[in-house]
């Protein structure tokens, strides 16, 4: 909001005329959310590490995460906090756009707080039953669907979403688009939660994504590149190019302390919070399908648990022991396993997630 309180003040210095551009907020949202994370972030740990709030490592993991045990986790706050901070300083808090995703991000990160709470204060080994957790995100994505479906904002696009590689095509979902909603929201969160497991990885390929996002949100709120571009245009999702760019900055600033050898952990409040604002930035510019492709490692992650999972049943049953497809799942336990030293692996991983953020980029020419 301190955007629009600035603007006002143009007639008296034509400086202040540049806080009309989404360019110029966006930046200065990724700037205020990468300071205020790396301003932050010792003091949260230092708190965190003062109440002993730290990881519980499992016993069957890779060998070389049993020195990670006790490490700071709940740094998800950091992230969330920067975010708050750049979103209410530089965007539209009233676009509803904005509003969306914001209640969204802040909804679910409280959920993951309460399953890193249950796990690292109050000792309870699961955290917050699961069915627990995937009540909160069907409701939210209940509610998100319900919104975008009946809400007279939303009105003659309510029910769509854009086909990749098409031009000007869409596919009306009817009622059923409020399913579709909750199935996206519940999957990202879900996918981005399992991707954390080594340092700097989730946060990373978060980062990368939200990055192509705003770009899309640029676009997609703008008439003229819209138009080029042949996609569909959004009055006013143009807003949501600065939240992505507040989420890039805050996800920087915390690989300055999440890096290898992580100083502290995201834990279920920052990647239940960025997963299920992946996915509401997609639904809300009508780019759910193209999460198949941007968020390709994240899809890449929940598929080797959903093969691991079906294959030891499925094993267990037909030869009376469990056997395993990959050394461990999530996939990115499998290389580790294999050799491959966790620095590697979470590099590696973000190139992919890079090379993915491109060709989904490349997709709106091709319409």
């Amino acid at each position: 909001m301190l955007a629009e309180f600035l603007y006002q003040f143009k007639s008296y210095f034509f400086g202040f005329n540049v806080f009309r551009y989404i360019t110029v907020k966006a930046a200065l949202a990724a700037v205020t959310a990468l300071i205020f994370s790396l301003f932050v972030g010792p003091a949260i740990i230092r708190l965190l590490r003062k109440h002993q709030i730290g990881e519980e490592i499992r016993s069957d993991g890779p060998v070389s995460h049993q020195s990670k045990r006790g490490t700071p986790t709940m740094g998800g706050l950091i992230i969330i906090i920067s975010i708050s901070i750049a979103v209410l300083l530089w965007a539209n808090i009233l676009n509803m756009y904005v509003t969306l995703i914001f209640i969204a991000t802040l909804i679910m990160g409280f959920v993951g707080f309460i399953d890193d709470y249950l796990k690292t204060v109050k000792k309870m080994t699961r955290g917050l039953v699961s069915r627990y957790k995937l009540f909160g995100q069907i409701s939210l994505g209940l509610f998100l669907g319900v919104i975008i479906f009946y809400h007279p904002f939303f009105d003659g696009i309510h029910s769509n979403t854009s086909i990749p590689f098409f031009k000007n095509l869409e596919m009306d979902f009817g009622i059923f688009y409020i399913i579709f909603v909750t199935f996206v929201i519940t999957g990202t969160s879900n996918a981005v939660n399992l991707t954390d497991g080594l340092d700097g990885l989730a946060a990373g390929l978060c980062g990368i994504a939200f990055l192509a996002f705003a770009a899309m949100s640029y676009i997609t709120g703008h008439i003229n590149f819209s138009d080029y571009l042949n996609i569909i245009y959004l009055p006013g999702s143009g807003e949501l190019t600065v939240f992505c760019m507040a989420v890039l900055g805050a996800a920087i600033g915390f690989l300055w302390y999440n890096t290898h050898p992580a100083e502290i952990f995201m834990g279920d409040t920052g990647s239940l919070a960025l997963g299920t604002a992946l996915g509401t930035v997609a639904v809300l510019i009508k780019k759910e399908l193209l999460l198949i492709i941007i968020g390709g490692v994240f899809l890449f992650e929940v598929l080797s648990v959903i093969i691991q999972t079906s294959y030891y049943k499925y094993s267990r049953r037909k030869f009376g022991e469990g056997r395993r497809i990959f050394k461990m799942a999530p996939i990115h336990h499998h290389f580790e396993l294999a050799g491959w030293p966790e620095s590697k692996v979470v590099v590696r991983f973000w190139i992919m997630g890079i090379l993915l953020a491109l060709l989904t980029l490349t997709t709106f020419k091709t319409q």
